[in-house]
């Protein structure tokens, strides 16, 4: 199992708007190849920050399986714009 987290700085003023797309693209995530969960949950101390982790049988699953695929281009349609600045990626595996 592959941990994929990124933390989400959303532009002032877009979280309500960031949260009800988030929504939309739940669904298309959790549909994918090799998907197995995901959260998104919100900062208390930064109201506009978050944190999405979402686990993957396989890094590949995450970086070629969604990230190569139609559906990743709705994804990004979805939510890209809302991140400032745009999220780093990091992955991790149980020790």
């Amino acid at each position: 199992m592959i941990l994929e987290v990124a933390i989400l700085d959303v532009k002032a003023g877009q979280a309500q708007a960031f949260e009800a797309a988030f929504s939309e693209a739940s669904k298309i995530i959790s549909q994918m190849s090799g998907y197995l969960s995901h959260e998104l949950q919100r900062c208390i101390e930064t109201s506009n920050r978050y944190i999405l982790l979402v686990r993957w049988q396989t890094l590949e699953d995450h970086t070629i399986g969604f990230r190569q695929s139609s559906e990743y281009e709705t994804w990004r349609q979805l939510l890209h714009h809302f991140y400032e600045p745009f999220p780093t990626v990091e992955h991790y595996e149980k020790i």
